[in-house]
Parts: structure tokens; sequence; C-alpha cells
């Protein structure tokens, strides 16, 4: 039998057009079954990485203490998370945490980052999830840069502590926070105040703040005049109001102005102890100085037994007038002493060594 007849047929059975374009469709049959039931793995995606910047509010320093640079968390295959600077505050009984992480996610075609399915937008918020703890935070900033941008800032700051917790204030001493410093006391200046159990206090603190949408933050809130600053250590805590940023603690050192000060009613043992020189002294400053002191009898109505009245000297009480030399801070406002608005009939105190001097202003000249 010829392979192909006259008729052009296979075998005299089947054309051989026909033939070819059945072996044609299975070619391509088994190719689409090969290719479907193959093993080759799909494209690993691109990836690439950014940096931003996490705040996670304030958390207990038990979390805080758990947190640490390379820390990382995998919510996909795709996408990972890693710690990279940790920055804290003191904000109220709990602490402040703010992040620095890197993340990485899937590039998408505008040369984005998708991290979990979605891009990096401001205000996102993103979870860490670790073996020992869980944080929710949102995202501040995002660039370069595995560090957050910190600077030193120096500030004067004010409060009224009890006497016993004045004294303990110290330059030098540390604000520590789950192990890191936070603040440091770089010098203190103490006041009387009309209360003898309590203390007006003047602290040059050093601050670690972290730059972010322009401000220098810390406690999160700007560090500016007038903000309310919490520092607390094993011994004492200061609530103290920003009086300057920048500069060094130099109370009193602006001018030195002629006070006269009077009290009424002075016990005669108080009146005798009140001499010219004696003053008081803060960080080795001389703060006030007596120049000179008037001590005369306090007057008093008295009636006689004719029925007279008669205005005559009291038998203990005296009336003091005290010249001093104070160190004031010149203001668009007027002088101030110890911080306080020095004006006739305000009061201030002096704390003299022997006696504590709280008199009413009479006069202030230059």
């Amino acid at each position: 039998m010829e392979l192909i007849d006259d008729d052009g047929d296979l075998f005299g059975v089947v054309n051989v057009v026909d033939a070819l374009v059945v072996l044609l469709v299975l070619a391509v049959g088994v190719a689409g079954v090969a290719l479907v039931f193959s093993d080759d793995p799909e494209p690993e995606p691109d990836l690439d990485s950014t940096y931003a910047t996490l705040d996670v509010g304030t958390q207990p320093a038990y979390v805080v203490e758990a947190i640490n640079e390379g820390d990382t968390y995998s919510p996909n295959d795709v996408s990972t998370m890693t710690v990279t600077d940790v920055h804290l505050t003191p904000r109220g009984n709990d602490i402040g945490v703010t992040l620095r992480v890197e993340l990485e996610g899937e590039l998408e075609n505008d040369g984005s980052i998708a991290y979990d399915g979605a891009p990096l937008r401001l205000g996102r918020s993103l979870s860490l999830n670790t073996d020992r703890y869980t944080l929710d935070g949102r995202i501040r900033a995002v660039g370069d840069g595995d560090a957050l941008e910190r600077e030193e800032t120096t500030v004067v700051l004010r409060d009224t502590l009890t006497t016993a917790d004045a004294e303990d204030v110290s330059s030098g001493d540390e604000v520590r926070l789950a192990g890191r410093t936070v603040a440091t006391i770089e010098n203190v200046t103490q006041f009387a105040t009309n209360d003898p159990d309590r203390r007006r206090v003047f602290v040059a603190a050093t601050l670690r703040t972290h730059r972010q949408s322009g401000d220098q933050r810390f406690g999160g809130n700007p560090v500016r005049r007038g903000q309310d600053v919490r520092l607390s250590t094993a011994d004492y805590t200061i609530n103290g109001r920003i009086e300057r940023v920048g500069g060094e603690l130099q109370l009193g050192s602006a001018s030195t102005r002629t006070v006269t000060l009077r009290m009424d009613d002075v016990r005669e043992d108080m009146a005798d102890a009140l001499e010219p020189g004696m003053v008081e002294e803060a960080g080795g400053d001389t703060v006030a100085r007596v120049t000179a002191v008037d001590t005369r009898p306090s007057l008093i109505i008295a009636t006689g037994d004719n029925g007279s009245v008669n205005v005559v000297d009291h038998p203990v009480d005296r009336e003091v007038t005290l010249t001093t030399r104070l160190q004031v801070r010149e203001t668009v406002s007027g002088p101030r002493f110890k911080g306080e608005p020095l004006r006739q009939g305000e009061t201030v105190t002096i704390d003299l060594g022997t006696v504590t001097v709280r008199a009413t202003v009479v006069n202030v000249s230059g």
C-alpha cells in the first residue's frame, strides 16, 4: 500500500492537509496544558524601602522598656517594618513614644512604595506587633534618614516646690525614661516665698527634643515660652513653665535697683535682728542687700481714763523701713525681682539667712 495515494490521502484514508491541521491543534493543546500545569514560580515583585516617623502616643513604662532599635514586624510576605530610632518624652504619668522606622514594600509603577497593600500617606495608622508588645501609631513624616531629627534645647523653667523638694534639685540631675536620658538639669536657683514651706525655683534644663513640622517638640508640645514642661526624677517632680528658650540662667543680673520696703507691726526682737549689710544669695550671686534700717514704734490709738483719745507708741510692735539694693531683670513691663513684677504696693520676700523679710514695696528707683 502506498503512503499517499493518487487522491492525496494518507494510507488511502485521511487527507494529508486534514492530518496536518489535527496535529497542529494537538500540539497547541499540549503546549497550553504544559504551561498551565508548569511548576515555574511567579516572578518576584520589585521591593524597595523608605523611612517614616511613627507617633505611637503615650505608653506605660513596662511597654516602653521593651521597645528597641532593630525590632521588626512583617504584616505579609512583601512588607517589613524595622525600628531604627526611638525617642521618648514625658507626657503626664505615661511616656510619649516617637519611632523612626524603615518600611519595605512593593514598588509601584509610579515609583511609590505600597506597604501592606496601601500607600504611605501622612496620618495613616500602622501596627507594630512583636512577640513582646503591640503598638499602633500614625505616620507623621516620610523621607530619607534612619534617625529622628534631634536637638538639645536649653530652657529656663519656673515652678514652686516644697522646701524639701527644692533642696533636692541639683545641677547634673538627669531625667530618665526607660533607661534613656531625656533631660538634664544644668543650673538651679531658688528663692523664699510668703509660705515658709515652699520655695520658688528657676531651673535651666537641657531637653532632648526632636523636630517635627518645623517645631522643636518635647512632651508632645512645641518648645516655646509659656509652655508647660514636666520633669520627674526619683526625688522630685518639676511641673514648670518655660520662661525662656535658649541662654543661661541669669536671673537678676540685668541691673540693680534701690528699693524701699516697709513692714508694719513687727515684733521688737525681729526688728532688732535687722541690720545693714545683711544679704540674700542665690547661686553664688547676691540678689538682695540691706543698706539701711529705720525702726520706729508702731502707733496705736489709746483712750485715756478721762475719755480722751490719744495716739501713742505701741509697747512692742515696730514699724520698719528697709533700704535695699535688689538685682532685677528689666522687661518691657518694668523690673522683675525673682521673676515677679517689682511695683509699689507689691509684696516681696527676702531670705536674709537668720530672718525672712516679707515687706511691701514703697518706692523703686534706679
